[in-house]
């Protein structure tokens, strides 16, 4: 089976290519990357046109919650990954914290296999701690013999430090990351609002900076001490940028995700979306959040992460107070960094391929070769120029708690690669939405 993409931009953080060309698909390996690619063209080959568009890597996530076990009502695998391929992701790493906990070997392959059967890379961290009650490790070993690809008890901060020494030295034994969420209870009035101006007109006590700052200081120095290598997840305060940036340059294995509603939007975006702007960390100021991207253009940030967390619309439709704290990212992660970062001046469209595609992978250890002859053929098709909005009911997620539906954004996906396979068409998301309407009306 020959698919041959013809004439799109390939843009390859690997090889730093950025040309027209073509790019020719052979089962599940790309076969060849050219001017002209037309000669290995017979009968039965599939060809896109890709004129205007852009052909990258596939994307990949370090940073979603799939829900599954125990919350499926909100997302599960199967859906999840659907939602990933239409976002341009072929990759996605699942988070620990589903009911019961990912903290051991067999509830983890369990996970495993149902990946395997959804067309795109889902692969899956375990737990730090034994039920993510910080007192006990899990059995790090036996599940990095699992599949393990990293460890976190995201959602919750470990709060013993002995715990998370240990916790580093067996993760630089392994040779895996162990990522940290990074909001020290003490410090946090009430979740999921900016401890400031916006949290003082709510009325509500909101998390402050140091909730973050205090536990990202803590977490580079053992950092540095351990020589484990560490993940500031979903970070957004201006000083743990900082200090961040300074353990790097003292030497420290320290990675840092940033996410596309952090480096959007301010706390102010708590008065227009009510709920659907609440999560943790919260959205913080203006100087917090040019600074994220700052971290984003020296390096000091490495990874584009979604921190993908859906919730049903009952659950989201609470008062605030009550209200979980996420929203859905996957399927406009790509447009918003297009939007917010290429077209505002900030990085160029490698740099920003660059953070989600090549970076996570170094990050996890992952098979990524770029846009060569041989490699696996996991790409993703968009067009940079054209808009588009993603209306309520049209995710395909289960979840729309997202700020950013119906906003006019650049950058749709017009296919995902993986394994050589078509995982999303715009053309069948078109032929759907238009059987919908008809049905309708």
């Amino acid at each position: 089976m020959k698919t041959l993409i013809k004439n799109g931009r390939v843009i390859d953080p690997t090889t730093k290519q950025n040309a027209i060309a073509d790019v020719l698909v052979e089962n599940d390996t790309i076969l060849a990357v050219g001017p002209d690619c037309s000669n290995a063209v017979d009968e039965t080959t599939t060809v896109i046109n890709a004129s205007d568009w852009v052909v990258a890597p596939g994307l990949i996530d370090t940073h979603v919650h799939f829900r599954d076990p125990g919350f499926t009502y909100k997302e599960d695998i199967f859906t999840g990954a659907a939602a990933a391929a239409k976002g341009g992701f072929t990759t996605v790493i699942c988070m620990a914290n589903t009911s019961p906990t990912i903290d051991t070997p067999e509830r983890l392959l369990a996970n495993l296999e149902k990946g395997r059967q959804t067309g795109i890379h889902v692969l899956q961290t375990a737990a730090v701690s034994t039920g993510l009650k910080g007192e006990k490790l899990t059995d790090m070993k036996a599940l990095a013999a699992a599949g393990a690809v990293g460890f976190t008890d995201d959602g919750i901060p470990l709060m013993k430090d002995e715990l998370v020494k240990e916790a580093m030295e067996i993760s630089r034994e392994l040779d895996l990351p162990i990522s940290l969420h990074e909001e020290n209870p003490a410090f946090m009035a009430s979740p999921g609002v900016n401890q400031g101006a916006v949290s003082r007109q709510l009325g509500l006590g909101g998390a402050s900076a140091l909730a973050e700052d205090s536990m990202v200081a803590r977490d580079c120095m053992i950092a540095l001490a351990t020589g484990a290598r560490v993940v500031i997840q979903h970070i957004s305060s201006a000083n743990s940028v900082k200090m961040v940036r300074a353990a790097k340059a003292m030497g420290g294995h320290i990675y840092a995700e940033a996410t596309p509603h952090h480096f959007t939007l301010t706390e102010e975006a708590v008065l227009k979306y009510g709920t659907m702007a609440r999560m943790n960390p919260p959205l913080r100021t203006e100087e917090d959040r040019m600074e994220i991207i700052r971290g984003l253009q020296d390096g000091t940030i490495d990874v584009i992460a979604t921190d993908h967390a859906p919730h049903s619309a009952e659950e989201k439709a609470k008062p605030f107070p009550q209200a979980p704290s996420g929203i859905t990212g996957l399927e406009t992660a790509l447009a918003l960094g297009i939007t917010t970062l290429v077209r505002g001046g900030y990085l160029t469209m490698m740099e920003l391929i660059d953070k989600m595609s090549r970076q996570p992978a170094e990050l996890y250890r992952l098979n990524y070769q770029g846009i060569v002859p041989g490699a696996p053929a996991d790409l993703v098709i968009f067009a940079p120029d054209e808009t588009f909005r993603i209306k309520e009911d049209e995710y395909a997620s289960k979840a729309t708690n997202s700020p950013f539906t119906d906003w006019e954004l650049y950058g749709p996906v017009k296919y995902t690669f993986c394994q050589g396979n078509i995982v999303y068409s715009y053309l069948s998301a078109d032929k759907q939405n238009k059987k919908e309407n008809e049905t309708l009306s």
